[in-house]
């Protein structure tokens, strides 16, 4: 027997460990599976290479509970270690058994885990003691017994010990007798060391008997030892890849499509991407990509490993290259990472323009699906956007499907305004929209769907990307103002007229929650509607754009903006018009002469005031008042005799009620209203 103590620099070293090494403490049965994995495997290169010449025997490893004992034990038949491995390996902290391994067989040895020399330790975050029990495969090697109580003091005896490797005995704390109970520790092991490349038994294949579940004699292995992404993808069928899918994501539809992944050079990466189907619900739920060291695995936080707009994607990779930090439970960023990311971006591109070159129609089938995916991806991948820009694909109101250059060259001839501009209409409400769609392509235009969440801000990067380039949205003008082919038609009113006729219109424009009208003219066709609509598209993108942001900043926070656009050359405005003139000029006109009036001397005054660097004269002030007050007094008159005009009511009505903004009392009172002037 011989003592002695660990070699560490500080005392302190097993609380470090104990709280801070590991960010959860179930961690520490992945760390002691795979180091008993490794051991495994470090055996069977050394028969592979003829250095090891015994029988292999039953090559698994085995997790044992006796909960009488309160031990949980993980045992190997791999390579053991004698008392001066143990010195080496377990009492020099930090000391990796496994970088000395693959420095000396490193283009042969099979899937070797371990890099930093600490998983062992990870053991004592929730045991108050651990042993070790082994025997090295070395010819004549006698076996050991390892002890410690979680302090730097520690007791190596021989023991006599029949098998060749290593049990890990854990006296687990009182504070974690969840690892005591077989289906915590089952639960563990399929989350992290369920495609190791050795079979991992726990406990036993249970059986339905005599009413409840009974074990059989059969031991139960918990894991896949050759997971789909070790294999050719030219030795598997549709059916296998869609079999491991439901495996990973019990309870999910069939995927759409996948990538395989296979590289190894400049780094080592494995795995299968799947397509699941997404609708326009844009719903980033992350952690759907499982990443693996070895088949060991690490973490869902991939963050880096994979674009950001990948993480909608589900599926495995699996690279012995990625950094990840001392407890293998997160990444480190660097220079590889970013080279993975960029392959793994490559790759996706390369299977979209394939499926979308060699199988157009069944492209536009999952068009729908996967469309905000591709577009997340252009949004926040530069590259990716180079290669999507070719099989992104727009759909019209009618359900064709076209290429970004492709529709450009439909719509080019006839939608370029007078500047040289290519005017891409669109909706984002087919429906509620449908009478400015109507309108639309009755001159001719074709309208895209476009009410994906992010469409909004792929308009504005195609703006930037394309030349001479705008989206317009079919309601934010009249027609002839969407794609302006020329100067418009003026209204030719007087400026008594263009006073009144504003006037009479803004007085019968109902209360709208959250919105602001202005009112327009001009001079349309006289079969057109008397007024419409319209939403300026600057603001509505930018408030549209501002409710996808937490609070939605300064834009969230305006009003909606609209201009009633009435037509001056529609029978029923000419006829209304000229009643209002005839009724009101009497009584308007003085007013807006004192108005000019008074606005052209206080204008002089304070020129003059200016000039001299004096204050304003307080009759400036007096004079402001009363061009108040007599606007005033204009309003009221026009605001008396418009309100008793139905007709310019149900005029301003019939406009907003083409553009679903008539509602509730309003649209009552309108209902009212035109079963009166039937």
């Amino acid at each position: 027997m011989s003592t002695g103590k660990i070699g560490v620099t500080t005392e302190n070293i097993f609380p470090v460990i104990k709280k801070f090494l590991y960010s959860d403490h179930e961690i520490f049965l992945r760390e002691l599976v795979a180091n008993a994995i490794d051991a495994t495997q470090k055996l069977k290169t050394l028969a592979a290479f003829g250095d090891f010449k015994g029988e292999l025997g039953e090559m698994n490893v085995k997790v044992a509970i006796d909960k009488d004992k309160g031990t949980l034990t993980v045992s190997d038949h791999g390579i053991g270690m004698d008392a001066e491995d143990i010195d080496k390996y377990i009492n020099q902290i930090a000391f990796s058994g496994a970088e000395e391994f693959l420095a000396k067989y490193k283009d042969t040895a099979n899937s070797i885990i371990g890099h930093f020399g600490l998983g062992f330790y990870s053991a004592f975050m929730v045991s108050k003691k651990v042993v070790i029990r082994s025997l090295s495969y070395k010819e004549g090697a006698k076996a050991v017994q390892w002890e410690c109580d979680g302090s730097p003091e520690y007791t190596l005896t021989e023991i006599d010990k029949a098998d060749r490797g290593t049990d890990v005995i854990l006296y687990i704390d009182d504070d974690d007798k969840q690892f005591l109970e077989q289906n915590r520790i089952d639960e563990l092991l399929k989350k992290y060391c369920r495609f190791l490349p050795v079979p991992v038994i726990s406990g036993k294949e249970q059986e339905w008997k005599d009413g409840k579940m009974v074990d059989t004699d059969k031991d139960r292995v918990i894991n896949a030892t050759e997971p789909l992404w070790t294999k050719k993808p030219a030795d598997l069928t549709d059916e296998d890849y869609i079999r491991f899918y439901h495996e990973l994501m019990p309870g999910n539809e069939d995927p759409m499509f996948w990538i395989h992944l296979n590289v190894d050079y400049p780094f080592n990466l494995t795995g299968i991407l799947y397509f699941p189907k997404i609708k326009n619900n844009f719903d980033i739920r992350k952690n759907r990509i499982q990443l693996y060291c070895n088949q060991v695995y690490v973490t869902d936080q991939v963050e880096g490993v994979v674009p950001e707009f990948m993480t909608i994607m589900e599926g495995v990779i699996d690279s012995p290259d990625i950094p990840l930090n001392v407890s293998r439970s997160y990444l480190q960023a660097d220079r590889q990472v970013k080279q993975i990311s960029g392959y793994i971006s490559k790759k996706v591109a390369e299977k979209l323009d394939t499926l979308f070159t060699e199988q157009p129609r069944e492209f536009e089938k999952k068009w729908d699906d996967i469309s905000i995916f591709i577009t997340f991806g252009m949004l926040t991948d530069e590259k990716f956007y180079d290669a999507a820009r070719k099989f992104y694909l727009v759909k019209d109101v009618e359900g064709k499907y076209f290429t970004l250059e492709d529709y450009r060259k439909l719509i080019e001839p006839e939608q370029t305004d007078k500047d040289g501009n290519v005017i891409y209409l669109y909706t984002t409400d087919p429906t509620a929209q449908y009478s400015y769609i109507k309108a639309v392509q009755e001159k001719g235009y074709s309208v895209l769907d476009m009410q994906g969440q992010l469409d909004g801000h792929l308009m504005q990067l195609l703006e930037s990307k394309l030349d001479k380039t705008r989206f317009v949205r079919v309601d934010s003008d009249i027609p002839e103002r969407l794609i302006v082919k020329k100067d418009a038609a003026q209204a030719d009113l007087s400026p008594l007229e263009a006073d009144i006729l504003s006037g009479i219109f803004r007085a019968c424009i109902p209360e709208v929650e959250h919105a602001n009208f202005i009112v327009e003219y001009q001079a349309l066709s006289p079969s057109d509607a008397p007024a419409t609509v319209t939403q300026n598209e600057f603001m509505r993108r930018m408030k549209d754009m501002a409710a996808m942001q937490p609070g939605g900043g300064m834009f969230g926070d305006m009003p909606d903006s609209y201009a009633i656009v009435v037509n001056t050359a529609q029978p029923a405005v000419k006829k209304m018009l000229g009643e209002a003139v005839s009724a009101l000029e009497g009584s308007v006109k003085p007013l807006r002469d004192d108005i000019d009036r008074l606005n052209t001397e206080i204008s002089d005054a304070r020129k003059a005031a200016s000039e001299k660097k004096e204050s304003v004269p307080a009759e400036v002030v007096s004079k402001e008042n009363e061009v108040a007050d007599l606007r005033n007094k204009k309003e009221s008159l026009v605001d008396e005799w418009a309100k008793k005009q139905p007709v310019i009511g149900q005029i301003i009505d019939l406009a907003l009620l083409q553009s679903n903004l008539l509602k509730g009392q309003s649209l009552s009172e309108f209902i009212r209203r035109s079963i009166s002037l039937l």
